[in-house]
């Protein structure tokens, strides 16, 4: 049988971006993968604060000049990789020059929100689906990590559903305890449903507050992980009355739990091929 293949997404990773418990397990979790045969790749965006010459980012001109729209507006994506030599792992950087080439991540200097957090998570998220479109690979699981990714799992279940890079793929969506996040208003499901859905299909994430983008987000999701001890209730609350089915690993290095699940996707979509 062929390797499985896993899309990693994130908004941070050690060593380019150290915010939260997130950077660690998407350093760790994808190399074990990796160890254990599976087929890998990272998506993250390329924050202003990610040292470009320290981490020998260079941009990837066949997979640069796409433009991904959002609110109606062309905005044009760069592409970028670095290597971890130790891991022998590749990642892959999305910039954009308006939301990305700031030094703050989420928050400017004045410790607020940014206002455009909601376009910035929508280009990402979308960017990300179009870089691997564009690499010619097709994911058997697609693992998102952090609020930031949370349109992922909507687009791979509607816009993307019949495209033969994401048709037969799995979501898994990782809830972590604490996030740096505030609110991405109502004007996320609006603008998701501006051309990339219907706003039936997007109006599940409500007004953008914490709870109601993660329900959105996991009403797309296969399998929800609950990655620390202490996950909202109410999102639990939702899980459960919603049907989604939840993993619990025994630690944030539960690699072999987390290979048979990957292992499981796989031969599933084997039997039914």
């Amino acid at each position: 049988m062929a390797k499985t293949k896993i899309l990693f997404v994130t908004h941070e990773m050690s060593p380019f971006l150290e915010i939260s418990k997130i950077s660690e397990i998407t350093r760790q979790l994808p190399q074990a993968m990796q160890e254990k045969g599976f087929e890998i790749r990272i998506l993250m965006p390329r924050f202003g604060n990610i040292n470009e010459r320290r981490n020998r980012l260079h941009e990837v001109i066949r997979l640069s000049g796409m433009n991904i729209v959002v609110d109606n507006n062309d905005n044009p994506l760069i592409i970028k990789v670095a290597s971890l030599p130790a891991a022998r792992m590749q990642v892959y950087f999305l910039d954009n020059e308006e939301y990305f080439q700031r030094k703050k991540v989420f928050r400017d200097e004045k410790g607020e929100f940014f206002a455009d957090n909601n376009e910035r998570s929508l280009f990402f998220c979308k960017g990300a689906l179009e870089t691997v479109k564009k690499l010619g690979w097709s994911p058997d699981v697609v693992h998102c990590h952090g609020w930031f990714t949370a349109m992922v799992p909507a687009f791979l279940k509607t816009t993307y559903k019949d495209d033969p890079a994401f048709k037969d793929a799995k979501v898994m969506y990782s809830l972590y305890a604490d996030e740096d996040f505030d609110t991405l208003t109502p004007k996320y499901a609006e603008m998701a449903g501006q051309e990339d859905m219907t706003p039936e299909e997007a109006a599940v994430y409500g007004d953008g507050s914490y709870v109601d983008l993660y329900k959105g987000a996991l009403t797309y999701t296969d399998i929800a992980v609950y990655a620390d001890e202490t996950i909202d209730p109410t999102l639990k609350a939702f899980i459960a009355e919603k049907g989604i089915r939840s993993f619990s690993p025994k630690g944030d290095d539960d690699y072999e739990g987390f290979g048979e699940l990957f292992d499981e996707f796989a031969t599933v979509d084997a039997e039914t091929a």
